[in-house]
């Protein structure tokens, strides 16, 4: 989007972050704000309208916009963007960041170290959704266990999976995307025929 630019690249101004994108880290997105590749937002023409950084700043927030916001997820989840935004807004975005560096190290750690080459986005969630020492302990489980024995890459990315799904339901949270239903073609052929 024309004139849309902001230097925090990992957390976006309506609460995803960024950081832990599996198209950031692809490099198919820029993320928010970061210029060419960034896709036309009504909280980012909004936001440029108010002059805030982080939708949190806007003495309206949360707007409707919100409303239902967290209810689906894109290819990223966006199932804490209120939540996190709140975070961020409580405890200081600089606290909030640097949060955020640590738990893109981890997940840097387990795409190096434990990706087979189909895990990429479920680390992406399950980093996202857990809470940082949460994530620590895992690979800590992981680095021990990997050490006492020979493990292909294979083996290693599910026994990962295996763990983060474990310390997941633990707290009732599913660790894949809720993707909104596609229409049915029976409601698409009703809706042309009235």
């Amino acid at each position: 989007m024309k004139d849309f630019v902001r230097d925090d690249r990992l957390l976006s101004l309506c609460g995803l972050n960024c950081g832990l994108c599996s198209m950031h880290l692809g490099d198919y997105c820029p993320g928010c704000g970061g210029g060419a590749g960034n896709q036309s937002c009504a909280i980012a023409k909004c936001s440029m309208q108010r002059g805030v950084t982080y939708c949190f700043e806007c003495e309206s927030f949360p707007c409707a916009t919100y409303d239902g916001i967290d209810e689906f997820d894109s290819f990223i989840t966006h199932r804490h963007q209120l939540k996190d935004l709140r975070k961020a807004q409580e405890i200081g975005i600089d606290a909030y960041q640097k949060g955020q560096a640590e738990k893109v190290a981890c997940l840097s750690f387990l795409l190096i170290n434990y990706n087979d080459g189909r895990k990429k986005s479920f680390f992406c969630v399950a980093v996202n959704l857990l809470d940082l020492g949460e994530i620590k302990a895992v690979i800590e489980v992981l680095t021990q266990e990997t050490a006492q024995r020979e493990l292909t890459l294979k083996e290693k990315a599910a026994l990962a999976q295996r763990l983060f799904e474990e310390v997941a339901s633990q707290h009732g949270i599913s660790l894949k995307l809720r993707k909104k239903p596609r229409k049915s073609n029976e409601s698409k052929e009703s809706k042309t025929e009235e």
